[in-house]
Formats: structure tokens, C-alpha cells, sequence
């Protein structure tokens, strides 16, 4: 079974309203329980065969739409997690709005019996795109099409002084959703009152653009409702707030004047994290009582070895219609690893470079015509308890590249606690598509 133009719309559609909070498309790197004898099972196919390595934003819709369009492709899903945490809506966690992560974690059970996808929980260590195979634990499984989703990592070795085993746990990123939020978190409510928050945004391009600085927002409203004469210090390498600038900036005037202070312009090189010290170029030294480091990122280290890494020794090029590897045949990249041109890195991105993806792979597959590249994503971003804002986009592929289509989006005009009840639907709405 294939789909056609108007049934692919209205997949793209199915996500509800569109959203990429917090620290977006999070798919956690963590390890899980290993499955070897599952894997063993499913170690040469009998038919056709798509692996998804990736239990994230978009690697659980891949899956299911590709299973959803043609029943006789058989899906195998690798993620070494037994659940996934959400980074949208992660900082509101960070900031006091959620008492714990169970609203932002979803089981891949359902999934997998509704869909019929053979789930593998363990760490894909080695791909062959010569053999078209991917080794767990040992055990090699076979593909027709390889769908990578591995989210992102951090170029850790662009900071000073940075050890990715043990400065974490003292300076926590938190841009992987789980024991990092709650460390944050922790951190925050044990600082006594007239501390200072000091948080590091790096150069962009990031997962999730907003991110950064609705975390500052989530982070000053924690303060200035417990913590009065605490304060805390933005320092972004990027020389003005990345997304919506405009609006962050009215909502920190009108709810956060004096806690926030936001520099732009300033790169974090250096850290130390024995005196909770971040440094500007590596001349000025600035300290912290909570230390909230977020490390350059690039594609999930899956695909760095894989050699899917573009010249910019960061992100996957891709083609802009099937999200094929240029550089490996039959490997699909899609999520915050791949360099989508116009596309953010985002929840909603994932979910909809995802569904066209599927679309294609399925067409490729049965020898059908391609359907065109139709993408959407749309960003919240919480700035208080109530008020929320967002960007939308629609994008398509031109002369090979993602761009996005004039005039089809724009931000909100101002702070809403409407669009904060939109956010919250679409969190709702994406994690049960994601989870069902």
C-alpha cells in the first residue's frame, strides 16, 4: 500500500497543533537493557526491511508511518531506552510548573503492538553501509533502508576544561531530558537565595532555537518567586537571543527586570568546574552557584562514525525530498542530526521530516513516484506560568534545498495565555501519536 499527495498532508497534519519547547527533539543517549537475543532473532530479514535507530521525536513516527503505509515492510526500531523523556516542556519542570517528568514520558509498548514494529532496546555501535547492516551487542542486523533519528551530541572538545564524564554532574546541560533536568532542578532549589544562575548558550545552529531563553524565563520565574535576590547571567555566543528576540525581550522587561541579565556577544571557551567558573574567550572569568553549560552540539555520534557528517564537521546532508544521506546510499537521516537547511531543530521538525520521510521511503521502495517535500514546524516558548509565544513556518525544497515558503508563518503578536493552552494541547496530542 502507497499513499498519495492528500493522504500524505493530512499525515503531516495528524501531529495537532505543532510545538518545540524546552530543549527540543530530545532523544536521550543514554544506555538501556541490552536486547542481544532479540537482535540475534532479527538478524537477516525475510523480506523487506527497514531499521529505525532512534526512539525519539521522529524516529517513532517513521517507524509508524512507514509500517501505517505498507504492512508488508517489516520495521525494527533500536533505542536503547525502555521510555522516552521529552525535552519540550522540560524546562517548565526546571522552573517549578511540573512536579516531576511522568507528563513528559511515554513506553514504546503500544507502538509496537499497535504497529506491529519489532522494538530492540540496545545501542546500535557500528554501521556497514556496504553490507547494510548495524551491529548491537555483538549482533549484526540487516536493512533494505536505514532511518538514522540519533538526535544530537555536544562538541565538548571546543571547551576547555570540559570532561563529558564529570563536568556534567557539576554543571549540568540538560539538554537531554532526565537525570540532567533533575539535576538542574536540584540545583536550583538547594542555591540559597542571593545566589547567581550563570547559563551558556552556544553558537547556533542548536537543538531547539528558543530553548535557551525560555529556560532563562522558566529560570527567573523559579527565582523571583523563591529565591527574590537571586539573579541569573545569559551569556550567548550568538550576538542577539536566536529566535523571537523581540518577545522574549518584552516578557523579561515586563516580568523579570533585574533578574535577568542577558549578554550577547559572549562566547564560553573555557570552564572549570572545581570553582563553577565559565570563561569569555578565556580572559573573563565568570562564576556561579548553579552553573547550567550548554556545549556546542553536532549529530548524535552514531553518525559521526558512520561517516554521515557533512563538511561542516557537524550535521547530515541530506537530500531534500527523501532526507537520503548524500554521502550513504539507502541511510535516511531526519531530527536535529540533519542539516535541513531552513528546518529548525525541533520536536515538530522531526515529527514532519519523519512523515515525509516514511512517505519516500515507502514510494522508493515500491518503485512509485516521490512525493514533493511539504514540511511545517511550529515553536512555543513558555515565558512565564501563564503567557506563552511561538513561530510557525511552512517549508518546502527548492533548487535542492529546504527553504521556507514566503509569507507562510511568523510569531505571535505578543505574550498569550492562549498559545500557552496551544502548547500544552500539543504536547498532549504529539506524545500520544508518538506513543500509540
Amino acid at each position: 500500500m502507497t499513499t498519495d499527495r492528500r493522504s500524505f498532508l493530512k499525515l503531516v497534519g495528524a501531529g495537532g497543533v505543532g510545538a518545540s519547547l524546552a530543549a527540543c527533539a530530545s532523544q536521550p543517549d543514554a544506555t538501556g537493557t541490552a536486547s542481544s537475543s532479540a537482535a540475534s532473532a532479527l538478524a537477516k530479514s525475510a523480506g523487506r526491511r527497514v531499521v529505525v535507530v532512534g526512539g525519539g521525536y521522529g524516529g517513532t513516527i517513521a517507524a509508524k508511518y512507514i509500517r501505517m503505509m505498507d504492512k508488508t515492510i517489516e520495521v525494527v526500531l533500536i533505542e536503547p531506552n525502555k521510555q522516552f523523556v521529552s525535552c519540550p516542556f522540560s524546562n517548565l519542570y526546571i522552573g517549578g510548573m511540573l512536579p516531576d517528568l511522568t507528563s513528559l514520558t511515554i513506553g514504546y509498548d503500544k507502538l509496537a503492538a499497535n504497529h506491529g514494529i519489532k522494538m530492540v532496546h540496545d545501542t546500535v555501535t557500528a554501521i556497514d553501509p556496504v553490507k547494510k547492516t548495524v551491529t548491537v551487542s555483538g549482533s549484526t542486523i540487516d536493512y533494505d533502508r536505514l532511518v538514522l533519528s540519533p538526535g544530537v551530541d555536544f562538541r565538548a572538545e571546543e571547551l576547555e576544561g570540559y570532561n563529558m564524564a564529570t563536568t556534567p554532574e557539576v554543571m549540568p546541560h540538560a539538554w537531554k531530558a532526565g537525570a540532567q533536568t533533575l539535576l538542574l532542578r536540584k540545583q536550583l532549589v538547594d542555591m540559597p537565595n542571593g545566589g547567581t544562575v550563570v547559563m551558556t548558550v552556544p553558537l547556533a545552529p542548536f537543538r531547539c532555537p528558543p530553548g535557551p531563553y525560555e529556560r532563562a524565563s522558566m529560570i527567573a520565574m523559579y527565582l523571583k518567586q523563591h529565591k527574590p535576590k537571586s539573579k541569573i547571567i545569559v551569556l550567548d555566543a550568538n550576538p542577539d537571543i536566536v529566535s523571537k528576540a523581540g518577545l522574549f525581550k518584552k516578557g523579561w522587561k515586563k516580568h523579570y527586570e533585574g533578574i535577568i541579565q542577558y549578554r550577547g556577544a559572549q562566547k564560553v571557551t573555557a570552564v572549570n568546574a572545581s570553582s563553577r567558573s565559565v570563561f569569555i574567550e578565556g580572559i573573563e572569568e565568570v562564576k556561579g552557584d548553579v552553573v547550567n553549560v550548554i556545549p556546542p552540539q553536532r549529530a548524535g555520534r552514531i553518525a559521526v562514525s558512520a561517516g554521515l557528517i557533512g563538511p561542516d564537521k557537524a550535521w547530515c546532508p541530506i537530500n531534500a525530498t527523501t532526507f537520503e544521506s548524500t554521502l550513504q546510499k539507502n541511510i535516511h537521516v531526519i531530527g536535529d542530526a540533519c542539516n535541513a537547511g531552513a528546518m529548525p531543530k525541533s520536536g515538530y521538525s522531526a515529527n514532519s521530516e519523519a512523515k515525509i520521510c516514511a512517505t519516500n521511503i515507502v514510494a522508493l521502495m515500491n518503485g512509485k513516484e516521490l512525493t514533493e517535500m511539504s514540511g511545517i514546524n511550529t515553536c512555543f516558548s513558555y515565558l512565564s506560568a501563564k503567557e506563552a509565544v511561538s513561530v510557525a513556518a511552512v517549508y518546502t525544497a527548492k533548487e535542492g534545498k529546504i527553504v521556507a515558503v514566503p509569507n507562510s508563518g511568523g510569531v505571535s503578536p505578543d505574550l498569550s495565555e492562549v498559545e500557552a493552552v496551544y502548547a500544552s494541547s500539543w504536547l498532549k496530542n504529539i506524545l500520544t501519536e508518538m506513543s500509540t
